[in-house]
């Protein structure tokens, strides 16, 4: 019963906001819709307070209040989580108020929209490269901003996500037991972020690769396969002289040396 009774209250309340709001909007007072919108917006109903503003554009174009008043029409769809639409706004407020005190604002904040539509690590990274290209030209753009370092801060997260995107790409292919692309790729994702607290774990993961790809090989492409992973430790050894994997790093060398050998005695016995 007391649910039925909640319901029905907010079922009333709902009915006489949806009711004051139509109200509203049939006002042929613009600045009174202008007042109301401000109001809807401080109080965080923003649903309200984009349709009003939307609604006296046409009267206010033009005029002091239309900055003011477009800036917060793009918050609203910030603040309501539609970033496309949002991110679009505070590109137009740009272009349209480029000497605005909040124009440095409102280009961030279109980046800002990129980095919030940047997904799960799985998918389509689009919105991602975006934003680090937006947040980089802000700071080209502006910078003894104070959001330089937000913007800085915001580029490293979605690097993250772009390393281990990659990541996960090579791991994919070694699980799969495509060595050779999963070489490739390690090797890709060690180049593209070289400065990562992983760089010598992709390192070597590129040799591990390498090495499972010459093993399985057939026999007249193993020396050539093994030389090459010979060749990647030795790269190994000079750039990360104090890794965890300098000794696993050291084993494969060894391993593939050995194969070497072992092949090239095979050699001689078929020649002798």
């Amino acid at each position: 019963m007391k649910k039925i009774l909640l319901y029905f209250s907010l079922a009333v309340i709902l009915t006489s906001c949806a009711s004051k709001f139509s109200k509203i909007q049939k006002s042929k007072d613009y600045q009174y819709k202008v007042k109301m919108a401000e109001q809807f917006y401080a109080k965080k109903k923003y649903r309200y307070a984009q349709i009003l503003f939307e609604e006296v554009f046409p009267f206010i174009k033009g005029t002091a209040q239309f900055e003011d008043t477009y800036y917060k029409f793009a918050y609203c769809y910030f603040y309501d989580n539609d970033f496309v639409n949002a991110e679009n706004l505070f590109k137009n407020f740009v272009e349209t108020f480029p000497s605005s005190s909040k124009a440095e604002e409102c280009e961030y904040m279109r980046a800002f929209c990129f980095y919030k539509q940047s997904p799960k690590v799985e998918l389509d990274q689009t919105n991602t490269h975006k934003s680090i290209g937006l947040m980089q030209a802000f700071i080209n753009t502006h910078p003894t901003s104070e959001r330089v370092k937000d913007a800085s801060n915001i580029i490293d997260l979605c690097r993250e996500k772009l390393e281990l995107k990659d990541f996960k790409s090579a791991e994919l292919y070694y699980n799969l037991g495509f060595y050779k692309a999963a070489a490739i790729s390690y090797s890709s994702v060690s180049e593209n972020f070289p400065d990562s607290k992983r760089a010598d774990e992709y390192k070597f993961l590129v040799i591990k690769s390498y090495y499972k790809y010459a093993e399985m090989s057939i026999p007249s492409k193993q020396e050539e396969r093994f030389e090459k992973v010979l060749t990647e430790c030795a790269d190994f050894t000079e750039r990360f002289q104090d890794s965890k994997y300098l000794k696993e790093s050291e084993r494969y060398k060894n391993l593939s040396t050995n194969f070497i050998k072992k092949i090239k005695n095979e050699q001689i016995k078929k020649t002798a």
